[in-house]
């Protein structure tokens, strides 16, 4: 499964905005207030809205006027559509999902929330699922692709105003598109690491397979994969000695009071040391690494500012190690400042947002031509950004 395209309409600085044929590995770069956050935030709402409802999401984001573009008219709609690929009855659909969001006497409405795919080769896409207003249907025999349109079993159902169809019916999986997307966004995972957080000894009760948004459960998930991936670990290690000078191993060990820290073994030291005297860089590579190396990947990873308390080279490596992880199924979002990282970066992966006339537009180097034939020629896409070639980008 992978997002092919994201399409806004009226959601906060984006008035009109649209990224088609995204990459696996998706970077943006672009001034403070241009909208690398609100991009990336549409999915966090969208899982709010989820295990929430659409109403709550709203009300923890300022409300509908506060989401609503600045400038449009305050009746006007906010619409955001997403495009993304799932193998159904062993053939790749690209399956479209469109909100379409309004407030009355203030309260939200879902006006209008769509799933639709192509059945076959030709026509149109079918609607699979068609709310409006709370009231709709879903097809429930949606593989059954041998029946002709008019003989699918379509349940009418009711949902509140500020309830998405999609929240119930993602549920099951008879609505094998729904089903799938909705595990998409719940999924979704959001880096927001402290460094702060992850530092020190952790209650060592229960198992955790997944690094949190914070980090703060480091010391739980490096120890399932050092027990249960062993092959995994010494992956991650290997890759620390090449990367962090000094650090030979590293191994959670559990203390006397049942408390959970990691140790950091120096060569050319006897006794090792634990992780609140490690630098913080040391700390922040260790745990990209187990994000990263994760058994079972998100489908969607967005990491905000990867660079911070990394030294510059190596953030050619953090840039595979993306790549890699996106390959083992995990579409990858990253918003970065650093030149450095754009310029271990591929044409097609880079995208910068500018502002104009109060709202932000989203652009992709591999349509600008002059700096295709400058990456064509040798440069990397860092220098370039610094020489200026990426019109609009720079604050003004």
């Amino acid at each position: 499964m992978r997002i092919e395209s994201i399409r806004l309409k009226n959601y906060k600085v984006f008035r009109s905005a649209c990224i088609t044929d995204m990459p696996n590995l998706c970077v943006t770069v672009g001034a403070n207030g241009t909208g690398k956050t609100n991009l990336f935030g549409v999915f966090g709402f969208l899982k709010d809205c989820m295990l929430n409802g659409v109403h709550k999401a709203m009300q923890q984001r300022g409300g509908f006027r506060e989401m609503l573009s600045r400038g449009v008219r305050s009746d006007s709609n906010i619409e955001i559509e997403i495009k993304f690929h799932l193998n159904i009855a062993d053939k790749d659909r690209l399956v479209t999902y469109w909100l379409v969001l309004n407030e009355e006497k203030g309260r939200v409405v879902v006006q209008r929330e769509v799933l639709r795919y192509k059945r076959g080769a030709y026509g149109s896409p079918f609607h699979f699922i068609d709310f409006k207003r709370g009231q709709g249907y879903a097809i429930n025999n949606e593989e059954d692709f041998s029946r002709p349109d008019e003989q699918l079993t379509r349940e009418e159902q009711k949902v509140a105003f500020d309830n998405l169809a999609i929240r119930g019916l993602g549920q099951f999986e008879r609505f094998k598109a729904a089903n799938a997307f909705r595990s998409l966004i719940e999924n979704w995972h959001v880096s927001d690491f402290h460094i702060s957080a992850a530092r020190g000894s952790k209650d060592a009760v229960g198992m955790e397979e997944h690094l949190s948004v914070t980090g703060d459960n480091l010391q739980l998930v490096a120890r399932n994969i050092y027990e249960s991936h062993p092959k995994i670990f010494e992956r991650i290690l290997d890759r620390m000695r090449s990367r962090v000078p000094g650090v030979n191993d590293i191994t959670p060990k559990l203390t006397e009071d049942s408390r959970l820290l990691l140790q950091f073994k120096d060569g050319a030291f006897t006794d090792p040391f634990i992780d609140r005297y490690v630098s913080d860089g040391t700390i922040k590579m260790f745990a990209y690494l187990v994000l990263l190396n994760d058994p079972n990947p998100y489908p969607l990873l967005c990491v905000e500012e990867p660079e911070n308390q990394l030294y510059p080279t190596l953030l050619w490596e953090l840039a595979e190690e993306f790549r890699d992880y996106a390959r083992r199924g995990g579409q990858v979002l990253v918003s970065t400042h650093s030149p450095d990282l754009l310029n271990a970066l591929r044409l097609e992966e880079v995208f910068w947002l500018i502002k104009e006339n109060g709202y932000s537009q989203i652009r992709r180097a591999r349509d600008d031509a002059q700096i295709a034939a400058y990456m064509k020629e040798g440069d990397q896409m860092g220098y370039l950004w610094k020489q200026g070639l990426f019109k609009g980008v720079d604050p003004k």
